[in-house]
């Protein structure tokens, strides 16, 4: 239980959320869930060639490469600022180096990776609608996370401007 606390969950936050544990809570359920989603592949989409499948299945390979190196040096860099929670610890320190200098979210952003290689890796159209609605929610989940970053860390809006979300380069 203490490592709960330590992260900021209460008994109070599970009653009203204020640190963000529905956000917690629906994530949970997507990735839970996301693997388990039927597999819908429309005959168009059917694999004839072994090249195309082996195409497909090195660019799931690709990402799943990416979404690790995301997610392990996202764990590593964050360290002791790490929560599952997207309200910032109490006694937290803002991180903008390592990963953090190419994205502000990579542990959200390894996860989006991780579900396209997945989708892509089994071509399935359904999957890909999953992988849509992550984003979605992972977007929505960084920008509450970011309003309370910019209220706890002033230097938070200049490095909004530097670094991108969660696509290097792009978004």
């Amino acid at each position: 239980m203490k490592l709960l606390s330590d992260w900021g969950f209460s008994l109070e936050g599970l009653r009203t959320g204020n640190k963000g544990e529905y956000w917690f809570f629906i994530q949970a359920l997507l990735i839970i869930v996301f693997p388990f989603l039927p597999v819908y592949r429309p005959t168009w989409l059917e694999i004839n060639s072994s090249n195309f499948l082996y195409v497909t299945w090195g660019i799931a390979a690709v990402l799943v490469l990416i979404a690790l190196v995301f997610l392990g040096k996202g764990l590593i860099d964050l360290g002791k600022q790490l929560t599952p929670l997207p309200y910032p610890k109490e006694n937290g320190e803002l991180v903008q180096t390592g990963i953090y200098s190419l994205v502000r979210h990579p542990l959200y952003s390894g996860l989006i990776f991780l579900t396209l290689s997945w989708a892509i890796f089994q071509m399935s159209l359904s999957h890909l609608l999953g992988v849509l609605i992550i984003f979605i929610f992972f977007n929505a989940k960084a920008s509450k996370e970011e309003a309370w970053l910019s209220e706890k860390f002033p230097e938070y809006a200049e490095y909004r401007q530097k670094v991108k979300k969660l696509i290097p380069w792009l978004y």
